[in-house]
């Protein structure tokens, strides 16, 4: 040892520099071998299988959705234009082309169903987005001033933990363009908060699962609940949720379409690409090349009369559901603000 420290000590202090670098690097990569390696390969195993578990649960609370078709006017594309589909259903992910695509009778757009899912020590609050590529009028008119290119409206879900697998849904609120609309589920004791309660869910059972319904209309494709708003006429499409399988309606009378759920913060999702500027402007709003007005992500959306009282900002239904649902609702019961996982504030 002796020996070892004069020859060291007599080295030149380049030398030397260099040998101590070498020594912290290789304690350092001793350490992570010993340390994190393990961990990561649990991490990456931890999430896999959350995934699994919130595509399940998502699956379990999905709506069932009614959309309302319209077939008059050109820009509704004889009812097409009021489909749910991807927001790259034609295979880019340039958001300034989606309206003159979805004209193109290749492009068939089938149904999606974009979810997130966001969870406290006593709740999960889980996302619907339903995507389209016009919102339109068929008032000439009104083109340019009543329209826009690309179209994202949907329903945050509140599900209470409880001894079963997926919990208990207690109630929705939902997006109609820039105002927020709550609904309670039947028997889920829920009042009303700040915020008025709009009405009472109904329900369908499907695969032997009763879901609340859901209903978007015609042209702008606000959603509310189907108790509150029920398509106009016979032409509507209702879509039911699928972990797997995306469909496209046989005609505008179809009753019986698949929509696939899409994980929000699946690899590449919408929250991955939210810095894509060919998809978004400042990372929170489609592009647009066409119309008045524009499609938010749902870490944009806001209810324009809300922010003032409650102090409730644009976004905070993603980022902040738990506090939102607090605001809206009354009867929660044990109920925690406290995130365990929500990648919206980066809590994964």
């Amino acid at each position: 040892m002796l020996f070892l420290t004069l020859k060291i000590n007599n080295l030149k202090p380049s030398i030397m520099k260099k040998i101590i670098l070498f020594t912290v690097l290789l304690a350092v990569s001793i350490g992570c071998e010993k340390s994190d390696d393990l961990p990561l390969e649990q991490n990456q195993s931890k999430n896999l299988s959350n995934q699994s578990f919130h595509l399940d649960l998502a699956y379990h609370h999905a709506p069932v959705h009614y959309q309302d078709v319209d077939r008059t006017g050109s820009h509704g594309l004889k009812g097409k234009a009021d489909y749910i589909t991807r927001y790259d259903f034609d295979g880019d992910l340039n958001a300034k082309n989606n309206w003159n695509n979805i004209s193109n009778s290749s492009n068939k757009g089938n149904a999606v169903g974009y979810y997130s899912i966001v969870e406290t020590t006593t709740h999960y609050f889980i996302t619907y987005a339903f995507f389209h590529p016009r919102d339109w009028t068929d008032i000439w008119f009104l083109y340019r001033f009543d329209e826009h290119e690309n179209d994202l409206e949907g329903v945050l879900t509140i599900v209470k933990k409880d001894n079963s697998t997926y919990g208990k849904a207690l109630g929705v609120v939902t997006v109609f363009h820039s105002d927020f609309y709550s609904y309670k589920a039947p028997n889920s004791g829920l009042t009303s908060g700040n915020e008025g309660i709009d009405g009472t869910l109904t329900l369908q059972n499907h695969e032997g699962i009763d879901r609340f319904k859901t209903s978007a209309e015609a042209k702008g494709h606000g959603i509310k609940a189907h108790s509150k708003q029920k398509p106009g006429g016979s032409d509507y499409v209702v879509y039911y949720p699928s972990k797997t399988t995306s469909e496209y309606p046989s005609d505008i009378y179809d009753r019986n379409v698949k929509y696939k759920l899409v994980n929000i913060f699946g690899n590449q999702g919408m929250w991955d690409q939210r810095f894509n500027i060919s998809l978004f402007s400042n990372a929170k709003s489609f592009k647009k090349s066409y119309g008045n007005g524009s499609a938010n992500a749902p870490w944009n959306w806001d209810d324009k009369n809300d922010g003032g009282n409650q102090g409730l900002l644009a976004g905070g239904i993603a980022y902040y559901p738990a506090h939102l649902v607090d605001e809206y609702f009354n009867g929660l019961g044990d109920f925690s603000k406290v995130y365990i996982y929500n990648p919206y504030i980066g809590i994964e």
